[in-house]
């Protein structure tokens, strides 16, 4: 049987538990405790953690904590034990008043599931108040008529405890003439009444003294007492009487104080002061006393104090009329109070999350907030919602809470971080709202690739750069933050001509700048495709491309190379052949010439450097053929010697010279002949020549040892200088000057020096480089055979001036319209020929003349072929000039040439250029000499 009991014992139990746990899981009701009043801080109310299935190490992990609205909070969880206590000291009385049960209601929050499990702690009555009256004194006056079974209302007292410990009951002290009898009133407390018993004799005894006593029902019994005087007076046989009996008054809470709320109005027949009326409040509230005031004398009732409806919804009161016998009526009088819209909506942010990143999915909780309204009816009922065209929504929960909730996928780029305004509005006229702010933070995530500013890049770089030039800059964006947007820049591995791309070039990776490895060369490519990659520090990381087209650009870095005449590899000496007999215009041979290099750095201009004869041939200026200029004369020297320049039109313009021996004979048995007799010559002509040679020979040393004394004398005087500033403590006075004479220009092109002196030491040093060629037209055996009368006119002309100034290219130098550049061939091949077409058209005839120059290196490179075919094999005829030899023309003019040119006209007119290869004056100095 015991047995039994225990095992129904243990079923109950488990079936609590489950039924327990069902509650909570469903959530749908509430959590009850109860804790006595008064009880100390601290005091243990409920095992919390228990009822919500939890372990207490688990309230603080999960966020678990009280939730209460409109009042310091209560209750507190302890989080060691998992239990609910007091926060402070509870009184009963001033939480509830009179109402029973008290409950005190408040929500349970699991903030990592945003779950509200609402709790009721009742707080339970002790016996801590004592009885009391209003008054401690009560004084009344009867006639001594008065009738016995007249019963007077006596004030009763006030508990505030409540149930069993409330005011119980009442006593009245030990008199024979008066008796106790206490009424139930239908509101609930206890009416005392005060009952005569017998009549009253003044001359007996005029005044009785009784004691009212008042008792509750705990334990220990407390009470309170009311001493009673009563009086006997004389007769008065008409009380006061109230217009009504019953007083009704419907007030607004916002009244202003002061104001006339009613008037009550008693009289009374009788004259004198038994006629004369007094009002008062007779059993009210201590708090109805202290909000109305009543005017003894007119009955007026108006407020001291501003009127509550969510305080007190209606006041009742008991106004008692008494005249000056002490006669008295009551009435009630009941005042109702009407609600105003006086109070605006109130937001707690329950929780709220200041940060979320920008992929999380539509329906995130952001926050959770409670709204309430004291007011009641339309004027309590609130709404609320989220202005503005914002991502968000508001949920509603239960008891008035909201939740905000992400409507979409934020996104950062367009919008970084919002100010979420939550506002609450009632149904009251008018309408009280309030607004409450959330900031909300969108972090970043990696979602956006770099992106560049173009869909592609073209740059540029001249040829022969030096290592490590920067060459260009790529930019791309990234519209994400801090790494994310950090991009860092690479080159898409590729090869270039077997070699991989990283030996040419590389960028670097936080700037986005492309640096040059090694030297780039045109002629061997012309331009790089690559790929530049941007890639963000993410994670993952992303990243875009973008293709750079790098064009190398030409530069003059190759001099003409002369394809014919070549240089013998026998040791032997090419020879042209001219027969005495060849007029003016005559084609004696041509210099073919190409240049590697492209656009204007390839046009070629040919011009006649140095002639043993001056002015007996001359060369065309763009195709290099080197005709008669005069009919030969029987003085002329059996073998000519040339030096033709060509020279390119690039900045700065490169040359080459090539020598051409020109045998004159009608025959070459003759010519064999002749040369194997060339003694030296014993003619005027032939002594003159040495003659110029030794003047030239004499005059630029002359120059020289001026140049030198002006260099000496110039250091003395630095010398004195820094004598003078190293007294006065002077510091370094470095100088250099250069001096040309034009006029030896092909014999000494650069001659410069450099002085440095210093103040502080007594040594100077003087340096004389030697001549530079390599910018020149000049070779150094046209040099040792510059003419004498081409030195000495010069240096008469540049005497006084060293410093000259380039003249001024002649204005004659410009082509005609029906020069326009075109291919050659396309026009008569004079020396006023057009440069070529286009740098396909360049290109074309370069492939064309180094076939030809091919084919000329099978034949002979002495005499062989008959007048008019340049020396070349017999297998080419007459006509290789013209079908064979392409018509290179190039640009002519020659920048510091003081030389002015003719047109085509002269030169097919036979007459010799005037000056075109600089021998004007020499020639006519020799004729007049």
């Amino acid at each position: 049987m015991k047995i039994q009991k225990k095992l129904t014992g243990c079923s109950r139990l488990m079936l609590l538990c489950l039924s327990l746990e069902l509650l909570l899981e469903a959530g749908a009701g509430n959590i009850h405790y109860s804790v006595p009043e008064e009880t100390d801080k601290g005091s243990f109310v409920g095992n919390i953690a228990k009822d919500l299935g939890l372990q207490p190490q688990e309230l603080a992990d999960r966020g678990v904590r009280i939730v209460s609205r409109g009042r310091m909070p209560l209750f507190a969880l302890n989080p060691r034990s998992g239990s609910l206590i007091t926060a402070g000291r509870i009184d009963r009385e001033e939480l509830c008043a009179q109402r029973m049960p008290c409950l005190v209601s408040f929500n349970i929050l699991v903030e990592d599931k945003m779950k509200l499990f609402p709790v009721e702690v009742e707080i339970i009555d002790i016996n801590d108040n004592t009885p009391q009256f209003q008054l401690e004194e009560l004084e009344f006056k009867m006639n001594e008529i008065t009738t016995p079974g007249t019963r007077i209302s006596l004030p009763f007292g006030q508990d505030l405890d409540v149930g069993v410990n409330s005011l119980q009951s009442y006593q009245l002290s030990s008199n024979p003439h008066f008796s106790l009898d206490v009424q139930q009133g239908a509101d609930g407390p206890q009416h005392p009444e005060m009952v005569l018993r017998s009549p009253l004799d003044r001359e007996e005894e005029a005044v009785h003294h009784l004691i009212l006593t008042a008792s509750d029902g705990g334990d220990p019994v407390r009470s309170g007492t009311l001493r009673i005087y009563i009086q006997v007076v004389d007769a008065n046989d008409n009380p006061p009487a109230f217009t009504q009996a019953q007083y009704h008054m419907n007030v607004p809470e916002n009244v202003p104080l002061g104001t006339r709320l009613l008037m009550v109005n008693a009289t009374d027949p009788d004259e004198g002061s038994n006629g004369k009326v007094t009002y008062s409040f007779h059993n009210v509230d201590h708090r109805v006393a202290q909000i109305f005031h009543l005017d003894s004398y007119t009955g007026e009732i108006s407020n001291k104090e501003p009127l509550d409806f969510e305080e007190y919804k209606t006041y009742s009161m008991e106004v008692q009329a008494q005249d000056g016998a002490g006669l008295m009526t009551r009435a009630k009088v009941l005042i109702k109070v009407l609600d105003v819209n006086d109070n605006a909506p109130e937001v707690t942010i329950t929780s709220v999350t200041t940060a979320v990143p920008e992929n999380f999915p539509p329906g995130t909780i952001i926050a959770l907030i409670s709204v309430h309204d004291q007011d009641s009816g339309d004027n309590g009922y609130t709404t609320c919602f989220i202005p503005g065209n914002l991502p968000f929504k508001l949920e509603k929960l239960v008891d008035n809470y909201y939740r905000v909730v992400t409507e979409r996928t934020l996104d950062r780029e367009l919008i970084s971080g919002y100010n979420i305004t939550v506002t609450a509005t009632d149904q009251g006229t008018p309408a009280l709202s309030t607004e409450t702010h959330i900031s909300l933070l969108v972090t970043d995530i990696n979602d956006n690739s770099p992106v560049f500013h173009q869909d592609s890049y073209s740059a540029y770089i001249p040829e022969n750069n030096p290592r490590g030039a920067s060459i260009f800059s790529v930019r791309a964006h990234d519209s994400d933050s801090n790494e994310n947007a950090q991009i860092a820049y690479s080159l898409i591995e590729d090869t270039i001509q077997g070699a991989p791309l990283s030996a040419y070039l590389s960028i670097n990776s936080d700037t986005g700048v492309l640096y040059a490895l090694r030297s780039f060369d045109y002629e061997q490519f012309r331009d790089l495709q690559l790929k530049v990659m941007a890639q963000d520090s993410g994670d993952p990381p992303l990243s875009s491309n973008v293709s750079l087209n790098l064009f190398v650009l030409d530069q003059n870095d190759n001099p003409p190379e002369i394809l014919y005449p070549a240089l013998p590899t026998d040791g032997s000496t090419g020879v042209e052949l001219a027969p005495r007999s060849a007029e003016p215009g005559y084609l004696v041979t041509k210099v073919v010439a190409v240049d590697r290099d492209s656009g204007q750095n390839a046009w070629l201009s040919y011009r006649l450097l140095k002639a043993s004869e001056p002015g007996l041939f001359a060369v065309g200026l763009h195709t290099g053929e080197v005709r008669t200029a005069r009919a030969l004369l029987d003085r002329d020297a059996l073998k000519q010697s040339l030096v033709v320049a060509v020279q390119d039109h690039g900045q700065p313009p490169l040359s080459a010279t090539v020598t051409l021996t020109v045998a004159v004979a009608d025959r070459i048995p003759d010519i064999l002949a002749d040369l194997g007799s060339l003694e030296p010559s014993a003619k005027p002509n032939d002594s003159d020549l040495t003659l110029y040679l030794v003047v030239a020979v004499a005059a630029v040393s002359c120059v020289f040892l001026a140049f030198v004394i002006v260099l000496l004398a110039l250091r003395l005087r630095r010398w004195h200088k820094s004598r003078l500033l190293q007294a006065s403590g002077g510091g370094l006075v470095p100088g250099s000057h250069f001096v040309g004479v034009d006029g030896v220009r092909a014999f000494l092109q650069t001659y410069s020096h450099e002085v440095s002196l210093t103040a502080d030491s007594r040594k100077s040093h003087l340096i004389f480089p030697q001549p530079n060629y390599a910018d020149t037209l000049i070779s150094q055996e046209s040099c040792e055979k510059s003419e004498p009368l081409l030195i000495t006119q010069d240096l008469l002309e540049t005497k006084g001036d060293l410093n000259l100034q380039q003249a001024p290219p002649n204005t004659d130098w410009r082509f005609s319209q029906a020069q326009r550049p075109g291919t050659s061939g396309s026009q008569n091949g004079d020396d006023t020929g057009t440069w070529p077409n286009n740098q396909f058209d360049t290109e074309m005839l370069q492939a064309m003349i180094l076939a030809s120059a091919s084919e000329a290196a099978d034949g002979s490179s002495t005499l062989g072929g008959g007048a008019g075919t340049m020396g070349l094999s017999a297998r080419y005829g007459p006509q290789f000039t013209l079908q064979h030899v392409p018509d290179y023309r190039q640009n002519v003019y020659i920048p510091g040439s003081n030389a002015t040119l003719t047109n085509a006209a002269g030169k097919r007119d036979g007459k010799a250029p005037a000056g075109g290869n600089g021998n004007k004056k020499k020639s006519g100095k020799k004729e007049k000499k």
